[in-house]
């Protein structure tokens, strides 16, 4: 089984990704953490907006959408299989 960390938006439409970090402060981390993006969790792309920004995935049963600049802070183990 190989695996590498990408970011968020690396991570191509309908593959598994697992969150390992999320890399920014503040407020938008917790908004993040909020939305239940937090370590271990696994995230599905499953929409791109006509312009590519936000994109949507798929975590915990619900559909959200996050903005490219703070999906760039969001480090995910990319594997072969799960």
């Amino acid at each position: 089984m190989k695996s590498e960390i990408i970011n968020l938006n690396q991570l191509p439409l309908n593959e598994k990704g697992i969150i390992k970090e999320i890399k920014c402060t503040g407020t938008i981390k917790r908004r993040l953490l909020d939305l239940g993006l937090v370590k271990g969790t696994t995230i599905i792309p499953v929409l791109v907006s006509p312009s590519n920004d936000p994109r949507a995935f798929c975590l915990r049963g619900s559909t959200i959408a996050i903005r490219v600049e703070d999906a760039e802070h969001i480090d995910v183990i990319r594997s072969s299989s799960f």
